[in-house]
């Protein structure tokens, strides 16, 4: 789900799985999503199949199967929950076992898992529901791991960005930045540095899980004018926008990252809220 936040009104944080009209929006163009959205960090990967008992995943809010697809990869056997079934039938194509539902609603059938994964997904899951869900379909020691990039744009293309949005779409989240503050573009960690305690508390009220802690994972990410335009349509309610306000969004966002260049560079955090199930199966 989002990378950044760049759409229209919402839900607070602890409300986004109620927003359901927004959740399910994003398979409007399944194809670009999968190619624009950036892959998971392999220090993370890599540390939830070394934290897990077994191979087995359940990857809540598949999407496209970006994430599913890495664990494959690294020797996981994966199954996909996704609600949106243009997604889940992409997912499917790339070679990602899917089951079109919602985690709340989903069947396990029985089946457990050695880790439950949601990458850019858990705020769309109600926070305890999803972790008292999580515990049923944990294996003992088996993990659940919530992950999300967050992106820090230049303070310079920040406001770039945002005076596009205060003309095209003034109720997203981007429009609200004022002119020259250039501490907004920390208001997205902020964001998600919020919510992940929020995730932690969903997970303790649940039960059945160890004590939640937090992982972060730092790096940077680069873009052109024209990868920066294809990510872009993908996220928040951008996805909900229609064509005639989408297009004169990318043409004032293209124009300003002309201005600067063509392209840009900027610190990319991913940050993971986990617990190990306790107790017997």
């Amino acid at each position: 789900m989002p990378t950044i936040s760049q759409g229209g009104s919402r839900p607070s944080e602890n409300e986004s799985h109620r927003a359901r009209r927004m959740a399910e929006s994003f398979g409007v163009d399944a194809e670009r999503y999968d190619r624009a959205r950036p892959r998971y960090p392999d220090a993370l990967v890599e540390r939830i199949v070394a934290a897990s008992p077994g191979p087995d995943v359940l990857d809540v809010g598949c999407g496209t199967g970006i994430a599913a697809r890495q664990f494959q990869a690294a020797g996981c056997r994966v199954l996909g929950v996704e609600p949106d079934a243009r997604m889940a039938e992409f997912a499917r194509r790339t070679g990602v076992e899917v089951e079109v539902a919602t985690f709340e609603t989903w069947e396990s059938a029985g089946r457990t898992f050695d880790a439950v994964v949601a990458g850019q997904a858990w705020h769309w899951v109600d926070p305890i529901a999803g972790a008292v869900k999580a515990a049923r379909v944990l294996r003992p020691g088996g993990r659940l791991v919530a992950f999300s990039h967050v992106f820090d744009l230049p303070p310079t293309v920040a406001e770039a960005f945002a005076a596009v949005y205060r003309r095209v779409a003034p109720d997203s989240p981007l429009a609200l930045q004022p002119p020259g503050d250039d501490r907004s573009p920390r208001q997205a960690l902020a964001l998600y540095q919020a919510m992940f305690p929020k995730f932690a508390d969903g997970i303790r009220e649940a039960g059945g899980f160890g004590d939640p802690e937090q992982w972060r994972f730092d790096g940077e990410q680069s873009y052109t004018r024209d990868e920066w335009l294809d990510l872009a349509p993908t996220t928040g309610a951008l996805t909900l926008l229609p064509p005639d306000r989408l297009a004169e969004v990318l043409e004032g966002v293209g124009a300003a990252i002309d201005a600067i260049g063509g392209g840009f560079t900027m610190p990319r955090t991913t940050l993971a809220v986990t617990a190990a199930r306790t107790g017997a199966a």
